[in-house]
């Protein structure tokens, strides 16, 4: 393109890049669509200038995806309770995964010192619109009760908060994409944030993602906004793995043990 082509088929950041580089060169006129009289006051000529300034400054092109992220912070950060987070995430229409959902899957027990993150949710868990049903969540809750916790009890320093990385479920049961991560994460920060666990156990590839950033070794300590968060396999890949039960085992004895200090 050269400096007589329409102002509107360049790309922004192509355009912009190219007045500055046309200014380092000492141009001081443009070729533009408009008629401009070389003899005339150059106050006259001033609105045309202007006009290029102004269309080099302008805001760059607005980013969809970065609204929808900019959009879902400005809701989770507004919610001071729990059911406003719930209530946020209802009402939360920039998500292409809840075009095709049955329902939301928020969380399930009593908000306490345990706080367990699991997969987005399964088809029975959709239906049931809890997390950790099935199989899967037996196992769990025999593996929370050797330690002494059950997402039955209502006394905080013994319940279970079980909750979903994602409210609504994936599509085929694919792992979610880096989009949707970054879009629905403000939600479950700011879903921890006030159900205030002393510990954190992310349970999968998925919640390590949403919470973490990462999907980082199972059994290694580490933790989000001052939290410590044990990731470790989720019961499903328990019962394709039985071997993997050992070292389960010790990663709960470890947040045992760091529930106790």
């Amino acid at each position: 393109m050269g400096i007589n082509t329409p102002l509107a088929d360049y790309d922004w950041h192509a355009a912009l890049a190219a007045l500055a580089w046309q200014v380092d060169l000492g141009v001081a006129e443009f070729s533009v669509d408009d008629p401009i009289d070389r003899y005339a006051l150059p106050e006259k000529l001033e609105p045309i200038v202007a006009r290029f300034k102004a269309a080099a400054i302008a805001p760059a092109p607005a980013n969809p995806a970065q609204d929808a992220i900019a959009a879902a912070t400005h809701a989770a950060n507004a919610c001071q309770t729990l059911d406003d987070v719930r209530a946020a995430l209802t009402a939360f229409d920039l998500c292409d995964l809840k075009k095709g959902t049955r329902g939301l899957v928020f969380a399930d027990g009593t908000p306490g010192a345990l706080m367990v993150i699991g997969n987005p949710p399964t088809r029975e868990e959709e239906g049931e619109g809890r997390p950790f049903t099935g199989p899967a969540g037996s196992l769990l809750d025999k593996m929370l009760a050797a330690i002494g916790h059950e997402r039955s009890s209502n006394n905080p320093a013994t319940s279970a908060y079980l909750a979903a990385a994602l409210p609504w479920r994936i599509p085929g049961d694919n792992d979610p994409g880096d989009a949707d991560i970054a879009m629905l994460r403000p939600f479950l920060l700011r879903h921890i944030a006030l159900a205030k666990p002393r510990v954190i156990i992310a349970m999968g590839a998925a919640p390590c993602r949403v919470v973490l950033g990462q999907n980082p070794p199972r059994g290694v300590w580490t933790d989000v906004a001052g939290i410590p968060v044990m990731p470790m396999q989720h019961p499903t890949n328990l019962f394709k793995s039985p071997a993997a039960k050992r070292d389960a085992w010790a990663h709960l004895l470890a947040v045992k043990a760091r529930l106790a200090q």
